[in-house]
């Protein structure tokens, strides 16, 4: 597994003359195996920061992995999208497929790998259907495991559920969680769910309104091994749920700097 720094992260977009700050001075570690998610008011550029750490984006400050600076997209970092961005064209099997085929692993190595992550992610007697035929839950359960298919350290996940209905994201958050533990993946989140973020994450970090800066952060000590309706409704998971809401509600009331930008 791997663990990540960000130091002194800056981003700027150019804006009706004058640059537009999306993100100010940002500075984040998550260790090795840790679950981070990161809520905000709308904008504050919370996926800038996913794209940045993704290599998608150049920026002011540096992002390392494992000690190693990141200069651009690299097989280390696993994104998932909250549109699945499927290939039409190809069924699940292929799908899954697409990274291992691509860097030439072995096909053996490849079955064993497909027939793994599809029993993980519970598609089973599903592996010959396309996109078009499966529901919105499978498909991102199927980019999930497009992406684990590469064996990234760290999942970058930019609002992985935002698309589906109430009842499919939360199996799809109990299938992640289960993910998690049986992968020790290093995860880092972007959600507008803080629910959500409680419910999954070891920290929940609260970014300002923009230019987005880290202004709060929330350790969760959740005892996940109960069934999730005990969690939800304990009230541990109240206080902490509450504590990050008011968090989230004071920056969304503070007004931005100048000008629009788009900043996730």
């Amino acid at each position: 597994m791997a663990g990540m720094e960000i130091t002194s992260v800056s981003k700027s977009y150019a804006g009706n003359g004058k640059p537009v700050a999306a993100l100010r001075g940002v500075d984040l570690v998550v260790g090795d195996g840790e679950f981070v998610s990161i809520v905000g008011p709308s904008g504050c550029g919370k996926s800038t920061l996913l794209y940045i750490v993704a290599g998608f984006l150049d920026c002011e400050g540096a992002v390392s992995i494992d000690g190693r600076r990141v200069t651009g997209p690299g097989t280390d970092r696993g994104v998932v999208f909250q549109e699945q961005a499927l290939f039409p064209w190809l069924t699940v099997r292929g799908n899954i497929l697409y990274g291992p085929k691509a860097r030439g692993v072995p096909t053996a190595e490849r079955a064993e790998i497909a027939d793994r992550l599809i029993g993980m992610i519970g598609l089973q007697g599903f592996e010959d259907r396309f996109p078009r035929e499966l529901s919105g839950g499978m498909r991102q359960r199927v980019a999930l495991a497009r992406t684990l298919a590469c064996d990234p350290s760290i999942l970058l996940l930019d609002e992985p559920f935002g698309a589906l209905d109430a009842q499919t994201r939360e199996f799809m958050q109990d299938e992640l969680l289960r993910i998690w533990h049986e992968t020790g993946k290093t995860i880092l989140m972007i959600t507008h769910d803080v629910d959500e973020a409680v419910y999954l994450s070891d920290r929940v970090l609260v970014m300002s309104a923009r230019p987005g800066r880290l202004v709060d952060a929330f350790t969760v000590d959740l005892d996940r091994s109960r069934p999730r309706e005990d969690v939800v409704l304990s009230d541990h998971f109240r206080d902490i749920r509450n504590q990050v809401w008011l968090s989230v509600r004071r920056q969304a009331q503070r007004p931005e700097e100048g000008g629009t930008a788009d900043g996730g």
